[in-house]
């Protein structure tokens, strides 16, 4: 058996499918065939049965107790009517009628004779094999109406009556069986072959995708079905891939065009101070620390870069790079200003935190209040004053700097976008928008605006609550 289904499991699918419906179809036609044939048989044998009875009553009961007083010493019984018709004795002693074969003497039928049974009815083979129907039943005096000790009367029939229809009728259901079998078989391939239609389709457009790269291709869709839903799924799966890979696509770009300008710097300056080294000429300290300093700051730039392109490969999409746990808002929030003050030393904080506690992941959160802090004190005037506000789950970042036009509002979560106004200042244009995917991640929303006054405000808002949950043992 198990190297059967292994075997089935081999085959296509369109194959199995077929094979099982002509396998439950021929299932279904034996049962049938055979239900038929046994409620057919059963049918003929009562009829025999009922036509036998029918016929030993017309046997003259007086003749036949008259003529078993008589039979003559070759046990032979003349005169009698009708089919098949011999007299029992309870010795085992039989006359059968003229010209009829001998029906061997069964034990219900002595037991009939002697009278211990009312009647027995049996199947059995006549002297020259032939099968038959017997039927014994006692002989009764017509005169007094008593039954006659140690003799019964038997009449047989052919079992061809039942036999040949029967065999007929096997042979009839063999063949519309093996019709319906072959019917089906043929139905199930055109039934698999139709439905797997869609199947066969999906199947081509992957291994055209996996040699070919192409996620422009699409499946057509058709109905609302299990196979529909899957070819809608793979459209969108493919859609999907597509747009990631554009999104991997324009990071690479943009990556390599914001790496392409300190790297041009950085070997301008280099080359530049190799050039001196070989001819051996001097140059003033002043220039040579303009020099060694200008490739200081590309390099800080360029690791700057690439530490915000690290980060934006670990947050991915959904802007987390562990387990979310219950974080104290305020409390990250604090620490963060501490930070952006070694940032802008010259710079005022002006603070109001209150109570605040989300689901979040600690360090990403902390990263991200940081970049907006940092954001405003980069845009900030010298001396100028940075407001920081946390009231119920709304943190607000102000700041008085030049503030950013209305028409670059929309862009300003984008990666690698700087304004036009800002190229000049220190950054990677990848800040806003980790903040944006880390506070995506933690259900909240972030923006920027213009201030009342003149400068920027950043509001990030954060799902949680005043005091923390308890915890779960």
């Amino acid at each position: 058996m198990s190297k059967v289904v292994r075997r089935l499991r081999t085959l296509p699918l369109r194959s199995r499918i077929a094979l099982l419906v002509a396998a439950a179809v021929a299932a279904a036609v034996a049962a049938v065939a055979v239900t038929c044939w046994f409620i057919t048989r059963g049918q003929l044998y009562s009829q025999l049965d009922k036509d036998l009875r029918h016929q030993i009553s017309t046997v003259s009961k007086g003749q036949v107790s008259a003529i078993a007083t008589t039979c003559n010493n070759d046990a032979r019984l003349r005169g009698l009517p009708g089919p098949t018709v011999q007299v029992v004795y309870s010795d085992g002693r039989v006359c059968t009628s003229p010209d009829d074969t001998e029906i061997p003497v069964q034990s219900s039928d002595l037991a009939v004779a002697s009278g211990s049974q009312d009647n027995a009815l049996h199947t059995t083979d006549d002297a020259e094999g032939q099968a038959m129907r017997v039927l014994t039943v006692p002989v009764v005096d017509t005169d007094n109406n008593q039954r006659i000790n140690n003799v019964a009367v038997s009449i047989a029939s052919p079992l061809d009556e039942v036999s040949k229809p029967l065999t007929t009728l096997a042979w009839v259901l063999l063949l519309v069986g093996g019709i319906g079998v072959l019917g089906s078989t043929a139905a199930g391939l055109w039934i698999a072959r139709t439905g797997l239609r869609p199947v066969d389709q999906l199947t081509e457009t992957v291994e055209h995708v996996a040699r070919t790269e192409d996620l422009t291709v699409r499946i057509p869709v058709e109905g609302d079905d299990e196979i529909a839903r899957l070819a809608a799924s793979f459209n969108a799966m493919n859609a999907s891939l597509a747009s990631s890979r554009e999104l991997q696509q324009q990071l690479i770009a943009d990556a390599g065009h914001e790496l392409r300008t300190p790297l041009t710097s950085m070997r301008t300056n280099i080359e530049l101070l190799t050039r001196i080294e070989e001819t051996g000429r001097s140059i003033p300290p002043e220039d040579r620390k303009a020099l060694m300093a200008s490739v200081k700051a590309q390099m800080t730039e360029l690791a700057a870069l690439i530490g915000d392109l690290q980060e934006l490969s670990r947050t991915g999409l959904t802007g987390a790079e562990g387990p979310l746990k219950v974080v104290s808002l305020h409390d990250t929030v604090r620490s963060a200003v501490e930070r952006a003050r070694l940032r802008g030393p010259e710079l005022t904080f002006d603070t109001e935190l209150a109570p605040w506690y989300v689901r979040s992941e600690p360090a990403a959160l902390e990263r991200a209040v940081v970049n907006l802090l940092d954001n405003a004190v980069k845009f900030s005037p010298e001396k100028g004053r940075v407001e920081v506000r946390l009231m119920r789950g709304t943190l607000t970042v102000r700041d008085h700097g030049p503030g950013i036009p209305d028409d670059e509002l929309p862009y300003v979560f984008d990666r690698f976008w700087r304004s036009p106004t800002a190229r000049a200042l220190p950054g990677s244009g990848l800040g806003l928008s980790i903040v944006a995917r880390t506070v995506e991640a933690s259900g909240g929303q972030v923006a920027l605006s213009a201030a009342d006054g003149g400068g920027t405000i950043a509001t990030l808002v954060l799902p949680g609550a005043p005091t923390p949950p308890p915890e779960i043992p």
